[in-house]
């Protein structure tokens, strides 16, 4: 990272903050960073699930590229599993939409 530290801001409001904190940790050597989504690649189905069962513990948005077959499912178990990650304020999308990985989901 050639020297330079990294902070990310993860929290609701930090974009409010990411710019005046951005000036200061430029001075100092710091770049300062805030994301509000994440792209997260799913392996399977038993890995979707456990993520979800998982404690959120980023307000981000979560994209969450299934690298398996969703079309698969039952359409009950798709339903139920899409309202899951809604209500966490994430989406479950098909893998060949995948364009940047922040992390992975295995299982």
């Amino acid at each position: 990272m050639d020297g330079i530290a990294v902070v990310e801001l993860d929290y609701e409001a930090g974009w409010q903050d990411a710019i005046e904190l951005g000036r200061m940790g430029q001075k100092a050597g710091i770049r300062v960073e805030f994301r509000g989504q994440e792209n997260i690649v799913v392996g399977s189905l038993a890995a979707l699930v456990a993520g979800l069962s998982r404690p959120k513990l980023t307000f981000r948005q979560r994209n969450l590229y299934c690298q398996f077959d969703l079309d698969a499912l039952p359409a009950t178990d798709l339903a139920k599993l899409e309202a899951k990650a809604t209500a966490l304020g994430d989406y479950i999308l098909a893998g060949h939409l995948l364009r940047d990985v922040d992390g992975r989901w295995d299982g």
